[in-house]
């Protein structure tokens, strides 16, 4: 019995070890003994992962890549290349050639300026192409989708436009390219690095509810960084593939350029809701927003309109908005004499003068210098003054129900009455919405397009983007009867099927003063529609190719069992036996040596062993398996005798055959044997030979899609 007050194994308290760890203080020697317990557990870890690899790890690589090397030997005959699965699989990638890239080529060359522009013979127009709303998707464009979705989503559009862009650039060769709005579509949502970015108070409501949940990620997780990385990404798309259409310009034109600087109410905000910071950025990175370029002898003004409508805005009474409209308002009261100056500019670069003012080098007092007389560009009246053409974001104003033309996607034009010859007025289903909301606004508001037109004045022509389809009217008088071509947007994601691109062919020529040249055509602008390739037309045919393959791989499999044609579906490899089990069973105690199927020794010869001989005179057929025996034993050593077959007796044998265990109905045409097997059902073979021809062609497909997709 233990002592009173013991731990019960005869122990007095005080003999029992005690910890003396203190947990409120570690010492520096402690410290240390856990890194060495770190240290060795790592140590220990790498030694058993070498360990692993050189011994059993290594045995399994070579096993797998012993056992692959088999599968490739298999597969790699001429018959199975030439296979029908195969075939299959080089029908499909014909046509994802074709449906991802050839068919852009095709669409595209079909919209050579030779198959519509019409001038006189020996005519030198200037080409240009407008590009609208490229708009590329980012997490603001469908908020709340899962991670594999979205990039995918990114991928084909980014692929769609980038294709079509090259294709542009390699058939087409135009001498300029404009941008009219909308690159990216979340970019008012991207923080700057500077500046106050939140909605004002009375602009908080207004939001979308499916879109303010998000507010405060989207600050949180994208802002200057993403914006870049977007900046980039738009210009792998657009400007990496410049090149493709040339260094030099078409005969008799200048140079080439590449405008990207007209906004769109997704890259900064629409009126009184612009973020001034965010268009500080934009103006950073692609120019300034409102300009003027002299391009193949005509006048191109680009106005900031999303900015400019904040003059208009129903919030201006409440809120100062200057800061927002002001500097479009400033471009505009000057926009005539900056016309006149390039105008002039360029007229002395055709005369071979120099371009810039040249001034008088002299000393004067200052109190009594003439500034009345100073070099000028702007010669007033007497300068020429080009064609010009209007380019704005958002479409001028025009009366509701205003029909777009027959060219428009989203409807056609409503069919006139009997005997009407005039298109239907209104049209509103034909027509672009003459409404807003946050963030946007379809057309201008009227006093916004009256002071457009007013203050640029010559205007022929004007483009607009933001409507994502194509639209063509004729404004009324008080718009001074401008024409105006809407642009469809060359992106997928739009809402609208069919994406295109406006063209636009330039002939005005001129004289050394800027006056047109006798005879020369009184229309200086023609334009064309280009339209691309439907990407939900390609996924449809790829889906019904893709139910077709199906159903031809079912018709095969059945054909192949009741024709007994040659299966794709390979046989399971077969292993040869293992040495260990026994071939013969010894019938008397002591002799059941040869029952193991050992090899014998190079110095050792066959003659020894007698039952080798006896069993290859019995069987012709398994000869390569019953020749062998087991070697005999050292000299010098004896054998207990003991039970199946380790000692010296050697008694009678029971062979056990494999005939048994292999198939034998092709013993009297003289082939090889083959290892036997359960019968399987009509219906099991079928099944596997569908499986394996699927999974063949569905694999191989989606890995050249795959392919494809990341060569853009």
């Amino acid at each position: 019995m233990a002592p009173p007050y013991s731990n019960g194994y005869g122990y007095t308290p005080s003999a029992l070890p005690t910890s003396s760890y203190d947990y409120g203080h570690r010492s520096n020697g402690d410290f240390q003994s856990i890194c060495d317990d770190i240290f060795a557990s790592f140590n220990t870890m790498l030694e058993r992962l070498w360990s692993y690899t050189n011994g059993r790890g290594r045995r399994t690589a070579w096993s797998l890549a012993t056992k692959g090397m088999q599968q490739m030997r298999r597969n790699m005959t001429r018959r199975r290349l030439l296979s029908f699965p195969h075939l299959l699989v080089a029908l499909w990638m014909l046509v994802m050639l074709w449906g991802e890239r050839w068919v852009f080529a095709s669409r595209v060359s079909s919209c050579d300026w030779d198959h519509w522009e019409d001038w006189p013979a020996g005519a030198t127009p200037h080409h240009l192409i407008f590009v609208a709303d490229p708009q590329i998707i980012d997490p603001h464009s469908y908020p709340g989708r899962p991670w594999p979705l979205n990039p995918l989503t990114y991928a084909i559009t980014d692929n769609y436009m980038r294709r079509s862009y090259k294709q542009l650039q390699k058939q087409l060769h135009p001498d300029t390219v404009f941008f009219l709005g909308d690159l990216f579509d979340g970019g008012r949502e991207w923080k700057t690095a500077k500046g106050n970015f939140d909605d004002p108070e009375w602009a908080k409501e207004s939001r979308p509810a499916d879109e303010q949940k998000y507010v405060k990620e989207w600050h949180r997780k994208y802002g200057e960084e993403f914006w870049l990385q977007e900046y980039e990404r738009f210009g792998n798309i657009f400007y990496d593939s410049w090149n493709l259409g040339g260094v030099f310009p078409g005969k008799g034109q200048r140079g080439r350029k590449l405008i990207s600087s007209l906004p769109g109410n997704h890259d900064y905000g629409f009126g009184a809701e612009v973020k001034v910071p965010a268009r500080h950025r934009f103006n950073a990175y692609f120019g300034e927003t409102n300009r003027v370029d002299v391009i193949g002898n005509h006048t191109f003004v680009s106005v900031d309109t999303v900015s400019l409508s904040a003059d208009t805005s129903s919030m201006g009474d409440r809120v100062d908005l200057e800061p927002i409209y002001g500097p479009a308002q400033e471009f505009l009261k000057g926009v005539k004499k900056t016309k006149r100056r390039l105008a002039e500019k360029e007229m002395r670069f055709w005369r071979g003068e120099v371009e810039e003012l040249v001034f008088e080098q002299k000393v004067e007092d200052l109190a009594s210098a003439d500034y009345s007389t100073l070099p000028t560009m702007d010669q007033n009246e007497y300068a020429p003054d080009f064609p010009t053409v209007l380019l704005t974001h958002v479409p001028l104003y025009r009366d509701p129900g205003t029909p777009c033309g027959p060219m428009r996607e989203h409807w056609p034009p409503a069919k006139p009455p009997k005997g009407q010859t005039t298109p239907v007025v209104p049209d509103h289903r034909n027509a672009i919405s003459v409404s807003g909301g946050y963030q946007y606004q379809n057309v201008l508001g009227l006093d916004d397009s009256i002071k457009l037109i007013k203050s640029i004045g010559n205007i022929i022509h004007a483009f607009s983007g933001d409507d994502h389809d194509y639209c063509e009217v004729v404004h009324t008088a008080d718009q001074e009867n401008v024409p105006e071509i809407t642009v469809k947007s060359i992106s997928m994601a739009m809402g609208v099927p069919t994406p295109g691109f406006q063209m636009v062919s330039l002939y005005n020529p001129i004289d050394d003063q800027g006056n047109p040249l006798p005879g020369a055509p009184k229309t200086t602008l023609q334009t064309h529609l280009c339209l691309l390739p439907q990407q939900l037309s390609t996924f449809m045919t790829y889906a019904v190719l893709g139910v077709l393959s199906i159903l031809i791989l079912i018709v095969r499999a059945f054909l192949v069992r009741a024709l007994n044609l040659q299966p794709f579906a390979l046989d399971p490899v077969q292993h040869t036996s293992s040495a260990i089990l026994p071939i013969f069973k010894a019938k008397a105690e002591g002799d059941d040596r040869a029952a193991y199927d050992v090899q014998p020794t190079s110095g050792t010869s066959s003659s020894k062993f007698p039952s080798s001989a006896r069993v290859s005179t019995a069987r012709t057929r398994g000869q390569s398996i019953s020749t062998r025996a087991t070697s005999p034993n050292p000299k010098g050593k004896s054998a207990s005798p003991g039970k199946w077959g380790w000692g010296q007796n050697r008694g009678p044998r029971i062979e056990i055959r494999r005939d048994a265990y292999y198939d034998d109905k092709e013993r009297n045409d003289g082939s090889s044997w083959r290892p036997a097997s359960r019968s399987r059902s009509a219906l099991g073979l079928v099944g596997r030979e569908i499986w394996t021809t699927s999974w063949r062609v569905a694999w191989m497909v989606l890995l050249f899609f795959a392919y494809l997709t990341y060569k853009g």
